[in-house]
């Protein structure tokens, strides 16, 4: 994301990355007023000939929404916002769709100016502006799985890559899995692209066949080989938790969210400096205790209390992050209430 300009009450800015639509629709909420070209249908220049209708002339305009609802599915290249139209050259009061993508300028502005947890998050994001996606390769002799990774999503990339119930059965498996590795790093240099890092981790030493194969498609990804204790997704959960890939995914924030995450679920295994809970984490906010605030971003901008806990913890020297849910850390500090309080010291 790039800041443009600041403009009254809000902001104009530059979407670079399909990781800056999440981040727009945590911001875009009703009541915001949101500015962009779009197409619009002047119907003053319809007109009737031979007893038919002309079309309307279809012109580009620069229109202002009064922000209803937004629409947005992670690792997709659009959000859609929808609202009625408070401002144009024309159609004042119609709805409207704007459908945002990269490299487009929105201009967005609040009512009484932008929040604290807005501010802190465009921040994050316009700090991350020139950093693109990277991919996990979770590889086992007989199974693969690639995994693409945002700022704040995981998704699966393709189907699992599988030669389980036939490999074994075969006399010469050495060959058919080498055959099998060959053909997915193949499939896989062509589905990811050339400028985004590869995290090539697994239990055993297929990994090590895989990268020297994925490396032979000359397609010139930039790998970094980890041994991971399981397979399958936990392995690349791992390779996140533990830190292992931090040359490529230490400053993602998702990496962030999953250490965070797991930090608080150790925590909360041992009884040690945690809290969860509405009660709990009011309490330990109200003595100062919490050191960082690990939440799911919709709840700081549905529920005052939230945005209130928010600001008392920033004005003692805390730390908020603002989660997504769209990985599997994410899932689970949903199955804790949204929000997870790491304290300085334990609250009785």
């Amino acid at each position: 994301m790039k800041k443009v300009k600041n403009i009254e009450e809000g902001v104009r800015l530059r979407v670079q990355h399909e990781d800056d639509l999440w981040v727009l629709e945590q911001i875009v909420r009703p009541g915001c007023l949101v500015g962009m070209m779009g197409f619009r249908r002047d119907q003053s220049t319809g007109t009737q000939e031979s007893g038919r209708a002309k079309s309307a002339d279809r012109k580009v305009v620069w229109i202002v929404l009064d922000a209803e609802s937004t629409e947005f599915h992670p690792f997709t290249d659009h959000l859609r916002i929808h609202g009625v139209i408070a401002e144009a050259d024309f159609d004042k009061g119609s709805h409207h769709t704007h459908t945002v993508g990269p490299r487009d300028e929105i201009e967005i502005s609040w009512k009484g100016g932008i929040s604290e947890s807005d501010r802190s998050l465009l921040a994050e994001a316009v700090q991350d502006s020139g950093r693109g996606r990277a991919a996990i390769a979770v590889v086992e002799s007989d199974e693969i799985l690639l995994f693409e990774i945002a700022q704040h999503g995981m998704r699966q990339v393709g189907d699992t890559f599988t030669l389980r119930g036939g490999g074994k059965r075969e006399g010469k498996s050495t060959e058919i899995r080498t055959a099998f590795l060959a053909k997915v790093a193949d499939q896989a240099s062509k589905a990811i692209s050339a400028d985004m890092p590869i995290v090539i981790c697994g239990p055993g030493m297929a990994r090590e066949q895989f990268e020297t194969l994925l490396k032979g498609t000359g397609m010139g990804h930039r790998t970094l080989n980890i041994g991971t204790s399981i397979g399958g997704r936990s392995a690349a959960n791992e390779v996140m938790r533990e830190g292992g890939a931090d040359a490529v995914l230490g400053e993602f924030a998702m990496a962030k969210q999953v250490r965070l995450i797991e930090e608080g679920l150790v925590r909360i295994s041992t009884n040690g400096a945690v809290a969860y809970g509405r009660k709990e984490i009011q309490e330990a906010v109200e003595q100062g205790a919490v050191e960082s605030l690990i939440i799911e971003a919709g709840m700081l901008r549905s529920e005052d209390f939230w945005a209130d806990m928010a600001s008392q913890i920033r004005e003692k020297s805390g730390e908020v992050v603002q989660a997504s849910a769209d990985h599997d850390a994410g899932e689970q500090l949903m199955g804790m209430g949204g929000a997870i309080g790491l304290l300085r010291w334990k609250v009785e």
